[in-house]
């Protein structure tokens, strides 16, 4: 699938490309530091780069941003060597994941930073988006480096396994703190291969995750899903759980096929808010 990238002074325009929206994609559970400002500019950290990013009818543009940051970084993020018109429209075939499409199009997995996305997930337990978003947050600005004025990378496994639980108090994670220390010293003494998972199968690589304290089935498929591109992969919550009980006890139709993740990312969006099921619990 070959993209139209335009440079126009310090921007990157993308065009003709079909299945990506923006919001959607940044705004659907699988990512925790983008905020979109009154203007409907996007902001965010990648690894080091802090970006802004605005969809326009059928252009994105990416600000202050060069060509080499796009195929070094950006592309790669956005998974945007993947097919994804020719994915959903796979999932056509289905009743319910023809709805979900429909309403929701343009969802994209993310292919984010394994370390952050562990630790991200394990903040995520038993918690609220604006509140996992605050101790993400803090976690940055107190333990990683200062890129601009007002970013930060997310601190490394390295300097986290470095810290005590005290030392978090700041982040104000509660039980997850010594969830997230376990995390990074585990990684940083090698018993668990977290930057070869993935090389390793579905089963094999959730094992491998599994051997972190606090990490359980669905933070180590979100683990292997938004970061490890493993589409097989499938995270179930309590959306997704009531979704698949509701509409697929006997399992997922076959269209899905190696995609599973993906059909989960619009299934789970759909659940939480789709007009449908508003007025069905209502």
């Amino acid at each position: 699938m070959k993209l139209k990238i335009t440079q126009k002074n310090n921007d990157l325009i993308l065009s003709d490309i079909s299945c990506f929206d923006v919001a959607l994609s940044l705004d659907c559970g699988q990512a925790f530091r983008w905020n979109k400002n009154e203007n409907g500019i996007w902001h965010g950290v990648i690894n080091n780069l802090a970006i802004d990013i605005e969809q326009k009818n059928d252009e994105i543009i990416f600000y202050n941003t060069t060509k080499e940051q796009f195929d070094e970084i950006l592309e790669n993020y956005f998974d945007l060597k993947r097919d994804y018109k020719k994915i959903t429209d796979s999932f056509l075939t289905d009743a319910h994941l023809n709805q979900a499409v429909k309403e929701f199009y343009g969802i994209r997995v993310l292919n984010q930073e394994p370390w952050e996305t562990l630790c991200s997930f394990i903040i995520s337990q038993n918690n609220n988006i604006p509140r996992i978003k605050g101790i993400i947050s803090r976690l940055c600005e107190n333990f990683g480096e200062q890129i601009s004025e007002n970013d930060f990378s997310f601190p490394s496994s390295d300097v986290i396994a470095q810290k005590s639980v005290e030392d978090l108090s700041v982040l104000r994670a509660g039980f997850r703190a010594k969830y997230i220390i376990d995390a990074a010293k585990k990684i940083t003494n090698g018993e668990v291969d977290l930057m070869n998972i993935k090389n390793m199968d579905l089963e094999d690589g959730r094992n491998e995750l599994m051997k972190i304290s606090g990490v359980g089935p669905k933070v180590a498929e979100c683990v292997l899903l938004y970061s490890c591109l493993k589409t097989q992969a499938f995270p179930i919550d309590v959306w997704v759980k009531r979704v698949v009980g509701e509409l697929y006890p006997q399992g997922l139709p076959e269209c899905v096929g190696e995609y599973k993740g993906i059909a989960q990312q619009y299934l789970f969006h759909w659940r939480r808010n789709s007009e449908k099921f508003r007025k069905a619990e209502g």
